[in-house]
């Protein structure tokens, strides 16, 4: 995979790989441009034909049902951020010397002079709450941003658009950081890294390697997880411009170059004169919405990103009151018989539900789906003393059941041997006779949705019915 520049577009014959959201951006990007565009993909449904007529509307070819044969004469493809590296339409562009880059790679390459800079954020677990948290102290600075990447529009679109921008918030996924070689980002963090996505990359170190690529040109501050080893390992091997700072953020007392939590106050050592004596308020914990550790921690990648771009300390406090999470993340739902319910569909893997769970103490856990390959004997050791009781629902919820029977066997357990979607309301019912008063009942599934739900959203919302009518029926 190169990284050239292309600078100019015109009779470029371009294939983009992939009728999603971000392929028919690229597409129609492309094809303003004067390129030759090919769209191919591999399904052949009544909506893939029904994407390819308004795209063969304005002028850009498309093959379905074939995405493995590269047309002929190409010159760079384009790919979707789920393609995976071994497909074989990379594989025939490799053979025929066509680089292979993403939408994020193209975006990079389309923006204009004065473009605005570019704050990047990646990791396992927590990017979209750090972006949308990001943007929204931002704004509260009185900036001109959008949170965009792997989230809300199109990348391509927003650089391409008419309006204009002071600095954006972009959220890179691992699949979007391997096909953007040439992005250079102000300054960008590594929340967290776990293991994911390993049928894609191939091994933890590639997983790694591919996330460490944010770091790449920064030119004012890495941001790394004092309590992640590897993210600062990643910033130790970045290469990126001269005066650019390593800088930490943590759930403890910051030292200097540090961000952290200070009798319940987030504080800043690291954008402050004499940061070896002095510290900088920047809001409350309280003010970090919803308070649990993981989002704090969020919250504090947050401001030093913020903090990097030159943002006043009451933005930083003023932005993080103003946000409001998206649904299905850590989501208070509703108390019934002085038991709360919390909805976190959006915890589909290990280190997230690991996460969620170190938040509430007693907890009565709901939790299974597909495993995608994980393993739980670690996050049940971690979580085993905060557990009143476990439901289990899901095709892999075996491997959930074999882990907590090794690490956790006075945890008592129902194995719901169900995977269609009224499990939910038979899951939560279970869940509220098990829990007591001041008990938190929590959706943390630690696995994907789709054995039950079409995603996790439907999952959370599932749950939240659930609950509602139990509350109903309580009430």
């Amino acid at each position: 995979m190169g990284s050239r520049q292309v600078t100019s577009w015109h009779g470029k014959n371009i294939t983009v790989a992939g009728l999603g959201v971000s392929g028919i951006s690229a597409a129609r990007a492309l094809a303003g441009l004067g390129a030759s565009v090919t769209v191919v993909d591999g399904g052949d449904s009544e909506g893939h034909r029904a994407r390819a007529a308004e795209l063969q509307a304005a002028g850009i070819s498309v093959r379905l049902g074939d995405a493995e044969q590269l047309p002929a004469g190409t010159d760079l493809v384009v790919t979707s951020p789920g393609w995976k590296p071994d497909s074989p339409l990379f594989a025939a562009a490799a053979e025929a010397g066509v680089d292979v880059v993403g939408d994020v790679e193209i975006a990079w390459q389309l923006r204009g002079e004065n473009a605005a800079p570019w704050l990047a954020i990646t990791g396992t677990n927590g990017k979209t709450t750090t972006t949308q948290m990001l943007a929204s102290i931002l704004r509260a600075a009185g900036l001109r941003t959008a949170a965009v990447g792997n989230i809300g529009t199109p990348i391509i679109d927003v650089v391409t658009g008419d309006e204009t921008y002071d600095v954006l918030a972009v959220e890179l996924s691992s699949y979007q950081l391997h096909w953007a070689p040439s992005v250079r980002a102000h300054s960008a963090a590594v929340l967290n890294l776990a293991p994911d996505h390993l049928d894609w990359h191939g091994s933890m170190e590639a997983y790694a390697a591919d996330k460490g690529r944010v770091y790449e040109g920064n030119t004012v501050a890495c941001v790394y997880n004092v309590a992640d080893k590897a993210t600062e390992d990643l910033v130790v091997e970045a290469d990126v411009e001269e005066g650019c700072r390593a800088i930490g953020f943590t759930l403890g007392a910051p030292g200097p170059s540090m961000l952290g939590v200070v009798d319940g106050i987030l504080v800043d050592r690291a954008f402050v004169e004499n940061r070896q004596k002095n510290a900088q308020e920047l809001a409350q914990v309280e003010d970090v919405n919803p308070p649990a550790p993981h989002n704090i921690a969020n919250a504090l990648a947050a401001a030093a990103l913020a903090r990097a771009f030159g943002v006043e300390p009451r933005a930083v406090r003023d932005g993080l009151r103003d946000f409001r999470p998206d649904a299905h993340r850590v989501a208070h739902v509703a108390e019934v018989a002085e038991v709360t319910y919390i909805d976190d569909s959006k915890a589909t893997n290990t280190h997230a539900a690991e996460a969620s769970l170190a938040a509430f103490e007693p907890v009565v856990w709901i939790a299974g789906g597909l495993a995608k390959g994980a393993t739980f004997d670690e996050l049940v050791q971690k979580s085993a003393k905060r557990l009143r009781a476990v439901v289990l629902i899901g095709a892999d919820r075996a491997l959930i059941a074999d882990a907590l029977a090794r690490h956790a066997p006075e945890v008592p357990v129902t194995d719901l041997d169900r995977t269609d979607t009224g499990a939910m309301l038979a899951a939560v019912r279970e869940a509220a006779r098990l829990a007591r008063p001041g008990d938190t009942v929590l959706l943390a599934p630690a696995c994907a949705s789709m054995d039950m739900f079409a995603n996790y959203n439907k999952r959370g919302d599932a749950f939240a019915d659930a609950v509602r009518e139990l509350a109903a029926e309580s009430a």
